[in-house]
């Protein structure tokens, strides 16, 4: 068939890096592989660079398939063999495929399916920092009318949905109180935007650099505290004096939604946290926490994780992006994937602001 490789090229991470030294990359050619039934091959145009990625490549966060593997699991593409009716389609690839054929899936909760498939991780040494990758077909989130170049939309396979996830965990309402820590991060900027999509009524971001806090006002947030060299009385005052200032309960319902995924965010989030709250663990971190766990009792609050998301709410998202409720072109950029080194890099220095893209050049 047209458009069908001999081979798939492709950036392998080698070996993995530990305690924050990072790993070996080599760009290498792996076979295509015989495709089932229920399988497609998407020629790929573009793969966000998470967080999680850099976790496995300087971290050593063990993944389920072991190197060499290609990570990258923010993918969207063409699909170039498959079933007939996907056959030439533009797609956004789920970043968590699960089985859908398991108790976990029956019960509603395949975004931790155990035997899921996730690139750059559990889908064999395939990811999508290549040319091409093949997925189960299944669950391809379609995108019929392009509104941006396809690669763009790359970060609705993970930074996007995953907090719609979050949000369904959460049980987020309308008019809802929204507390979000990390609100100018990857994942926290979608999250502060599907909040408000969803009719939260109030939403207050906490993040520590002041530009990228203003720029949040713009995009879901209707307050922000900035965190940076402030102890948590001082933060907690200036929470109080905003829920003053909103004329809603200072203590009573806020959903709190934990997207920095270290401790000082953690920390925050936990602190917060009160009568009849929820908080929802978005960002993954290795430390750990100290917490008086009968405070939960006292409360009558909860502390909810959150992996990923279900495939069913791809559209829902997907909608909401086409639409403009939730705006993906400020939070990102495309550059070449044979810069991926540096671009790995200077990510894990923090030297971004925005979600960078990479976009297979082989």
């Amino acid at each position: 068939m047209a458009g069908v490789p001999d081979k798939i090229n492709t950036w392998q991470m080698v070996e993995p890096g530990q305690g924050g030294k990072p790993g070996k990359l080599a760009q290498t050619t792996i076979d295509v592989p015989e495709l089932g039934d229920g399988d497609a091959l998407v020629e790929i145009a573009g793969c966000g660079v998470c967080h999680t990625d850099l976790g496995y490549f300087y971290d050593g966060v063990p993944t389920v398939s072991k190197p060499p593997l290609t990570l990258g699991h923010e993918i969207s593409g063409t699909v170039v063999a498959g079933p007939d009716n996907l056959v030439g389609k533009t797609v956004i690839v789920p970043a968590v495929m699960p089985c859908n054929n398991c108790p976990i899936c029956d019960q509603g909760r395949g975004n931790r399916c155990l035997a899921q498939k996730m690139p750059g991780n559990s889908l064999g040494i395939y990811g999508g920092f290549s040319s091409h990758i093949p997925v189960p077909a299944e669950d391809l989130c379609v995108i019929d009318d392009l509104k941006f170049p396809l690669s763009h939309y790359a970060v609705v396979a993970d930074a996007a949905t995953t907090p719609y996830q979050a949000a369904m965990r959460a049980d987020l309402q309308e008019g809802d109180l929204v507390i979000i820590t990390g609100i100018t991060g990857g994942v926290g900027v979608y999250m502060a935007q599907v909040a408000k999509a969803l009719g939260a009524k109030v939403v207050v971001g906490i993040a520590r650099s002041q530009p990228k806090l203003e720029r949040a006002l713009k995009y879901g947030a209707d307050y922000v505290i900035n965190s940076k060299d402030k102890d948590f009385k001082a933060l907690k005052g200036e929470f109080f004096d905003i829920c003053k200032q909103a004329g809603v309960p200072k203590n009573v319902g806020w959903k709190i939604f934990e997207c920095t995924g270290v401790a000082g965010g953690q920390e925050i989030a936990l602190g917060l946290l009160s009568f009849l709250g929820k908080l929802i663990v978005v960002g993954f971190g290795m430390q750990k926490n100290t917490y008086m766990l009968s405070k939960l009792m006292a409360f009558d609050a909860e502390i909810i994780g959150t992996w990923g998301c279900l495939p069913k709410y791809y559209n829902n998202v997907l909608e909401m992006v086409q639409d403009g409720r939730i705006e993906i072109e400020p939070f990102l950029e495309t550059k070449p994937m044979s810069q991926i080194a540096d671009v790995f890099e200077k990510q894990h220095a923090g030297l971004f602001d925005r979600r960078q893209v990479l976009e297979p050049d082989f």
